[in-house]
């Protein structure tokens, strides 16, 4: 009886959270050509008004620096055309020099080229371009 109520409570729970639009960001990510790696520094949000619609990561793995930008399901689901770009940010006040920078049309994630910059002190820009509308955000800087 207590693991039917269980069931029937959990899929309540799966179901409401779907009908609110909660929404969560990647979690393990994996650099390419050098396997999954913790991001270093904080991760930032980018944010349209005061909603999450995207997270911007920087990771240090295989002798480079790598920015990593995931638009979440609540944006993707609500849009059916945008551009993501990402890269990694020189320099420890502006202005900054942009690496690695790379933009595609309409997916979930982009990952910056590899830079070689982790004798510099970095940090990962991401944004959302959607009509008129950029939103950018950039983690904390790392030396």
């Amino acid at each position: 009886m207590f693991s039917r109520i269980a069931s029937v409570v959990g899929a309540a729970v799966i179901v409401g959270g779907a009908m609110l639009g909660i929404t969560s960001p990647a979690n393990a990510e994996t650099v390419p050509g050098c396997g999954s790696l913790p991001p270093i520094g904080t991760t930032a949000y980018v944010m349209s008004g005061n909603t999450k619609i995207g997270s911007v990561k920087q990771f240090a793995g295989c002798g480079k620096n790598y920015a990593y930008t995931f638009v979440w399901e609540g944006f993707r689901s609500t849009h059916s055309n945008w551009e993501v770009c990402v890269s990694v940010a020189t320099g420890s006040s502006a202005p900054y020099s942009l690496e690695g920078l790379k933009c595609i049309s309409n997916k979930a994630d982009n990952w910056s080229s590899g830079t070689n910059t982790l004798s510099q002190c970095t940090h990962a820009v991401g944004n959302v371009k959607w009509g008129d509308n950029h939103p950018t955000a950039r983690t904390s800087i790392r030396c």
